[in-house]
């Protein structure tokens, strides 16, 4: 009698958390799954629940050698690597420097490269569009770099930071010690124990980078089409069957990439962000 009573008391509370379970996983799979029955429906209007008429003809159309897909894929990976090469350039100085408790004003440098970040992107990328006319940046791949580059700074000096915060000082000393200079020191010694959390800011830069529509759009449109862009373009003219493909050529990288970050942000490099 207890056993049943007990069980009749537990029974809502059980059924409630499997409806919140429910909601959870439609809420966060539900897009996903509408997104992937688009990039196989060659038909679909209301009212039918399902396609009338699946296929793949639209995945031949988006990778035809006619279709601006591919170019836009390049130009969204040329971009997104010249971004990580000039955001690693300054990040790994950067956050060696700042990875020193003893450097005077430390944590002010660390606030300015979250400074971008404070401010509404469309009003910044306004200004700077105006600014990069003037300059003649706009509709470069030099300025979309410049524009991608600022706004991945804050990503890749605050994890280089913490990389190389957690690198043990001892062996860096030890190493001093035993006569070896400060640059042998720092690429034979320091640098590859940072390396871990270096390649995962490079890969932070380079995913921010390949998503990054607003600031593109601004400086470089209309003569750099990346992949958010004709991304915006096809859902805006109703395509949605090239929008879904394309939307799901942005996922899978960034599903790719989020696992290698997984295996390289140790647990160590973690506990020094923002510290």
């Amino acid at each position: 009698m207890k056993l049943n009573y007990l069980w009749r008391k537990a029974r809502p509370g059980r059924l409630l958390q499997a409806l919140l379970l429910a909601f959870m996983l439609f809420a966060m799979f539900g897009p996903l799954l509408n997104l992937l029955i688009w990039t196989v429906t060659e038909s679909w209007f209301y009212p039918h629940v399902l396609p009338s008429q699946w296929g793949l003809k639209y995945w031949y159309q988006v990778f035809s050698p006619y279709s601006d897909v591919s170019g836009s894929l390049l130009t969204s990976v040329f971009i997104a690597v010249l971004s990580v090469l000039v955001c690693l350039a300054i990040s790994i100085p950067a956050g060696f420097a700042l990875s020193r408790r003893v450097m005077p004003l430390r944590v002010l440098f660390m606030l300015l490269f979250l400074i971008p970040q404070a401010f509404p992107n469309l009003t910044v990328y306004m200004n700077i569009a105006r600014l990069f006319y003037q300059w003649g940046l706009n509709g470069t791949i030099a300025g979309v770099v410049l524009v991608h580059s600022v706004h991945g700074l804050m990503y890749s000096v605050w994890i280089c930071v913490a990389a190389f915060s957690s690198v043990d000082p001892l062996q860096a000393r030890a190493s001093r010690n035993l006569g070896a200079g400060p640059l042998f020191t720092f690429w034979h010694i320091v640098l590859p124990q940072a390396a871990p959390g270096i390649v995962a800011a490079g890969i932070f830069v380079f995913l921010e980078s390949l998503d990054e529509f607003t600031g593109t759009f601004f400086v470089g449109a209309p003569d750099i089409t990346t992949l958010p862009l004709l991304l915006y373009n096809a859902s805006m003219s109703g395509n949605y069957q090239v929008s879904s493909i394309t939307a799901l050529i942005l996922l899978v990288p960034s599903l790719l990439f989020m696992l290698v970050i997984n295996k390289f942000m140790r647990p160590e490099m973690l506990a020094k962000m923002g510290k």
